[in-house]
């Protein structure tokens, strides 16, 4: 990691929405998200509404602003949502966004078991399949990477719940404590801060169950701290319990203090 590290400031990101839905639209517009939205609009929560954007070949600059100006993306895996090349598009840039500008990303398994969007297999394989007839092998594997990482993102499923109300409200009251708990984000303002963070992110593999360490070393001044609390702020939602731990060595004298 480079020693070299600019105190440069930029503009604050503007951030307009409190969460970005992605979803095919024939499987849940009608029902299930038009219910979840309208949870959200009681409980305040801002949602990005497409308003029916006409459908081109790929995602236009409205919908890749609209990502990047918000706190949550919300994915709904459904049965037919990779047999579409726009919902493909919008999650390569959800997912791209959650390692550099910190997007925090919950999906929604609606009818769907995980493993078959994280392998691409049955119907949803099928449809994926077929999206991918004539497009070059750097996007198919593109868009495998964001099904894969996507579904490795604790999320909520269909099949664990009692009824769609109940879950609609577990959703958003869970939305809600996300958005309420985030904390600032001081290092959106940081010229090159994203590469550092998608470098450290890169290492620690989030995707995989193993327990890891990563260091970072430096010499005093070099915003060591600043690229830890970032990456701490970029991942503690993924987390039951979290806890940002500043100046071990000089604020706990012994191991039993640290474990309490």
């Amino acid at each position: 990691m480079s020693a070299s590290l600019s105190s440069s400031l930029l503009s604050p990101t503007q951030l307009r929405y409190d969460v970005f839905p992605s979803f095919s639209g024939q499987d849940v517009r009608r029902n299930f998200l038009s219910h979840l939205l309208g949870e959200f609009n009681r409980k305040g929560i801002n949602t990005f509404v497409d308003n029916q954007i006409r459908r081109t070949e790929s995602i236009g600059p409205e919908l890749v602003q609209a990502i990047r100006a918000s706190r949550i993306g919300i994915v709904i895996l459904t049965k037919n949502y990779a047999s579409s090349r726009w919902c493909l598009d919008e999650l390569s840039e959800i997912m791209e966004c959650r390692t550099t500008t910190g997007l925090k990303v919950m999906p929604i398994f609606y009818e769907m078991n995980p493993s078959d969007v994280r392998r691409q297999r049955g119907d949803f394989g099928e449809g994926f399949e077929r999206t991918c007839v004539g497009k070059t092998e750097e996007q198919k594997q593109k868009w495998r990477q964001g099904l894969t990482d996507v579904a490795n993102i604790s999320g909520q499923h269909s099949h664990n719940w009692d009824s769609e109300a109940a879950m609609m409200l577990k959703i958003a009251t869970y939305v809600t404590n996300m958005l309420n708990s985030t904390p600032s984000r001081d290092f959106d303002h940081l010229v090159g801060m994203e590469p550092h963070i998608a470098k450290m992110n890169s290492l620690l593999r989030m995707e995989s169950n193993e327990v890891r360490v990563v260091g970072i070393w430096g010499p005093a001044g070099i915003r060591k701290t600043t690229i830890a609390r970032a990456l701490y702020d970029l991942v503690f939602s993924d987390f039951q319990l979290s806890v940002f731990m500043e100046n071990v060595k000089g604020n706990y004298s012994s191991k039993f203090q640290l474990q309490e």
